[in-house]
């Protein structure tokens, strides 16, 4: 019944009988193992750790220690002797709230996590920026990785295309409820879509918003590893700026991957690709609807744009059509998916849009030239007064506007 041999059962039975209840009590308690590591080797992992590892958790301290100073050590024995010496707290230490757990998606691809990590991925070596990380929920594994000076969307767009050329369309992006992905005013009168969701549903990908941190818990826990190793692996590398790290991702991600993603439950892919129709560049620029007058000129941003007086243009007077804005800036007007030449006449700067004496202007143009010609002119008066030296020029010059202004 006790599991032992008759010579071990009589040997308790007469310790019993001398000392007591004390005497099954084995006697090697509270003595040295005979497996006791040296306290040599103690001593030295534990200096190193302190040298090089201060801040490093007692994985991967082990992995450093292995690669780069031959220690051989377990990683328990490491994350007790690290506890012991307060240079790691256990999970028992660190007070957390409980979580309700949610079963992963079972196939990749089916549902992928983004979020955007702001930190000091440099520390003191370089400026602060923000990590663009997309996980799968099935796998926790790292899909895309970028570093941007912001986040926005159009370094979201930018991430996107790199991911779906990689791996293709997955059926929903999870992500928190940050302006890029959702439209949360709730007076808001146009679609609801965000520029981001409307090139999701150009894509047929649905995006999902989680209404907690905890929600998206595979991204988030990965931050936290990202800004545990990722920092520490700059850092041992030199690494400093962001074109170096960007480069650097790649060989990151396939050991990130290689020692913390899962298999998947199915071995399904539900990534579709892309279709013969789904123009990416169209798609990831920026597209509004705005009507053009019938004198065909569309304010946008500031800027006034003249249509040429094309077919396509002369159809699209008095109807909406779309204005799609690049990252770089380039604005282009399209009805139908036909591009309308379109000349700029900018309201502010006159130096950059010189006009040019004798230019032929159409009968039909003439009002709104006018008016950007009219408010030129009193930039240009206003900058002259502000250069003006004398008391004389100043006061002519001030005449002149608030005449122009009364006018």
């Amino acid at each position: 019944m006790l599991g032992l041999s008759v010579r071990q059962t009589e040997r308790l039975l007469a310790s019993y009988r001398l000392h007591g209840p004390a005497g099954l009590i084995s006697g090697k308690r509270g003595k040295p193992s005979n497996r006791l590591l040296p306290d040599e080797q103690r001593r030295e992992a534990l200096d190193l750790v302190r040298r090089y590892y201060s801040d490093f958790g007692p994985t991967l301290a082990h992995e450093k220690l292995v690669e780069q100073h031959g220690v051989k050590v377990s990683v328990t024995t490491l994350r007790r002797w690290m506890a012991e010496d307060k240079l790691w707290q256990t999970r028992r230490q660190r007070a957390g709230r409980a979580q309700r757990p949610r079963n992963r998606r079972a196939c990749l691809g089916e549902l992928v996590q983004i979020d955007g990590s702001d930190h000091e991925w440099f520390e003191d070596r370089g400026p602060r920026c923000v990590l663009l990380v997309f996980v799968d929920d099935a796998t926790s594994a790292l899909l895309e990785l970028q570093f941007v000076h912001t986040e926005s969307t159009f370094t979201y767009f930018e991430s996107t295309r790199r991911y779906l050329h990689r791996f293709g369309k997955p059926v929903a992006f999870y992500s928190d409820k940050a302006s890029v992905f959702r439209v949360n005013r709730e007076d808001h009168a146009g679609s609801g879509l965000t520029q981001f969701g409307r090139a999701m549903q150009d894509l047929d990908i649905d995006v999902i918003c989680a209404n907690t941190a905890a929600a998206k818990g595979r991204v988030e826990r990965a931050n936290k590893t990202l800004q545990d190793r990722l920092v520490k692996e700059l850092r041992l590398r030199g690494i400093s700026t962001m074109e170096e790290v960007n480069a650097f991702l790649p060989e990151f991600m396939v050991d990130y991957n290689a020692r913390f993603a899962t298999p998947p439950l199915s071995e399904h892919n539900a990534h579709r690709p892309l279709l013969a129709g789904e123009r990416l560049d169209d798609i990831f620029q920026l597209r509004n609807r705005r009507k053009v007058s019938k004198s065909l000129t569309r304010n946008y941003k500031g800027q006034l744009y003249v249509l040429e007086p094309t077919p396509e243009a002369n159809a699209a007077r008095g109807s909406r059509v779309d204005v799609f804005e690049a990252d770089d800036g380039t604005v282009s007007l399209r009805a139908h998916g036909v591009e309308l030449p379109a000349n700029i006449f900018q309201r502010h700067g006159l130096a950059s849009v010189p006009r040019q004496q004798g230019a032929v202007v159409p009968n039909k143009h003439l009002s709104a030239v006018l008016t950007l010609i009219r408010e030129q002119q009193l930039l240009e008066t206003q900058e002259k007064l502000d250069k003006a030296r004398t008391y004389r020029e100043r006061t002519l010059l001030r005449g002149r506007l608030e005449h122009a202004v009364s006018s």
